[in-house]
């Protein structure tokens, strides 16, 4: 298999994207987790851009690194001075690193119009920064910036910038997608023909998703003779973002034909995506091929009764490769296939031909009918399914309650909820303040229900979504409640639907804490 070495730009180019701010603590922490993982490369950022960066690296050179090597990210001189005197050169070889990307002009209009430069001056720019830091023993990646755009336009100035780059001993010439509008067919004639010009080096490749064919483009590039490929984990990066490499990665390996990283490592691709949106304080992406958590997610009925018979039927690759997972979700669209493989998971069992196994599938359907989402609140779902099934006791029930809320002269908003309970043959009678109505309610059971059940007080609701159903209906709509809990172990979400909003949290609210004692239980 011909090795393709992966380039990756998360902590620079990713760093730009809207949204994403790391700190030092931050970029070593992904630092750590992409050299596990296997790239080659990781670009640390712009030594001479900001503290920060010059502090990852100063950070970074005590870190031993068993894969990847540190490249530093820098520009060509500055017009009009020698590198020697060029401060942001100057501080890429204070940072440590014995690797960089230097990035230059290549389409001419940029070099006329936003350095206001001759072109003459651009190409001796380009030539002057590369011998430089080879007379410092750099490895030095030339990126040709805007290369497409630069070439269409003016293909005989284009060329003539990286024969410059090459001339000067550039060990690798990266070409850039820089405003991300390439199409497929048009970037691949042009790498192949590139390829054939600079033969006496390496090739790589940089691309955008303002198209939204940053990754398509990235295989096209391989298949036409790239050696390199840069690319952001989850496609981080400014505007609509750089090439994903959590897409490049496995369609390379799995179906092209490249090594990229050890297989071993393929099948951490899903953790690796997880733990740098995590980091990046970004919401993953749901459905991102590969590593989302709907990427392997079968909903018709018809899909998963073919899916679990063989699963290429609607499956393109195995989701262990990469590490991800099928998902089974139930709707109204579900057969009784979904239904036995549900209970399958919750060690039920049901049988096709079973006549409660129908009456939980209409029972569902008429549910979602009315608004609830299933797919979403995997543990109404399993309640559901063992009170259907009379496999469930419940840990307490439920008297009443009253929710109070007052505003008073000073504009302070009061919010208090009393609670009757039965638990374990005992009533409890309990009232909480919150910061709103279904704070306080969330408090009252909580403390009502804490000195039977300690771990609840290690439960958290950490998201809370309402959906109007029926907006024409205005403030007298039915509304949907779904609620996300978590534990030191895992995470559920709850459903409740009703015309009015504390019942329906109410719903969602009983059942999140419900199978978590359920889940305890299990245990």
């Amino acid at each position: 298999m011909k090795e393709i070495k992966i380039y990756d730009t998360t902590l620079r180019d990713g760093s730009q994207g809207e949204g994403i701010s790391f700190s030092v603590m931050d970029k070593i922490k992904i630092a750590k987790k992409l050299d596990e993982f296997g790239v080659h490369y990781i670009e640390g950022g712009w030594p001479g851009s900001n503290p920060k960066d010059m502090e990852f690296f100063k950070q970074a050179g005590k870190l031993k690194f068993k894969n990847s090597k540190l490249v530093g990210f820098g520009s060509t001189r500055r017009p009009k001075i020698s590198p020697s005197e060029d401060e942001n050169l100057k501080a890429l070889i204070k940072s440590g690193v014995k690797i960089s990307a230097i990035f230059g002009k290549t389409w001419d209009m940029h070099v006329t119009d936003v350095l206001k430069i001759s072109l003459h001056e651009n190409l001796k720019m380009i030539k002057d920064t590369i011998e430089f830091l080879k007379s410092k023993n750099f490895y030095v990646f030339y990126d040709a910036e805007h290369f497409f755009d630069g070439y269409m336009r003016n293909k005989e100035y284009a060329l003539e910038t990286l024969r410059s780059a090459v001339s000067a001993g550039c060990d690798a010439v990266v070409l850039c997608d820089t405003n991300g509008g390439m199409l497929i067919n048009e970037l691949g004639v042009i790498v192949r023909t590139i390829s054939s010009e600079c033969c006496n080096v390496t090739l790589g490749i940089h691309t955008h998703n303002d198209g939204g064919l940053a990754v398509a483009n990235t295989l096209a590039a391989v298949e036409a003779g790239a050696e390199i490929v840069q690319g952001t984990i989850n496609g981080y990066g400014e505007r609509c973002g750089n090439a994903d490499l959590c897409g490049i990665i496995p369609n390379l390996q799995l179906k092209m034909g490249y090594k990229c990283v050890h297989e071993s490592k393929l099948k951490e691709l899903t953790e690796v995506s997880r733990y740098v949106s995590e980091i990046s304080n970004m919401k993953p992406q749901d459905n991102q091929p590969f590593v989302g958590r709907s990427a392997f997610a079968h909903k018709g009925g018809e899909h998963i009764n073919a899916v679990m018979k063989n699963p290429v039927s609607y499956e393109h690759t195995m989701p262990e490769k990469v590490g991800n997972h099928r998902r089974i979700l139930i709707s109204e669209l579900s057969g009784k296939t979904s239904i036995i493989l549900k209970a399958k998971e919750m060690e039920l069992d049901l049988t096709k031909d079973d006549p409660k196994t129908k009456r939980i599938l209409k029972l569902i359907q008429s549910m979602e009918n009315q608004g609830y989402h299933f797919e979403a609140a995997d543990g109404s779902f399993e309640l559901l399914m063992k009170k259907a099934l009379k496999k469930y006791k419940p840990c307490f029930t439920l008297e009443g309650f009253k929710v109070n809320i007052e505003k008073r002269e000073d504009n302070t908003l009061i919010s208090e909820a009393v609670i009757k309970l039965h638990v374990n043959k005992k009533e409890e009678h309990t009232a909480a303040v919150g910061d709103g109505p279904i704070n306080a309610l969330d408090n009252a059971l909580r403390k009502a229900l804490v000195k039977f059940y300690p771990t609840l007080s290690r439960m958290r609701l950490s998201d809370f979504k309402v959906r109007v159903l029926d907006e024409k209906a205005g403030t007298a709509a039915r509304v949907r409640v779904l609620i996300q809990s978590e534990d030191e172990n895992s995470s559920w979400g709850t459903v409740g639907v009703s015309e009015n909003m504390i019942e329906a949290s109410w719903q969602a609210l009983a059942d999140s804490v419900e199978y978590k004692l359920l889940k305890d239980k299990a245990k």
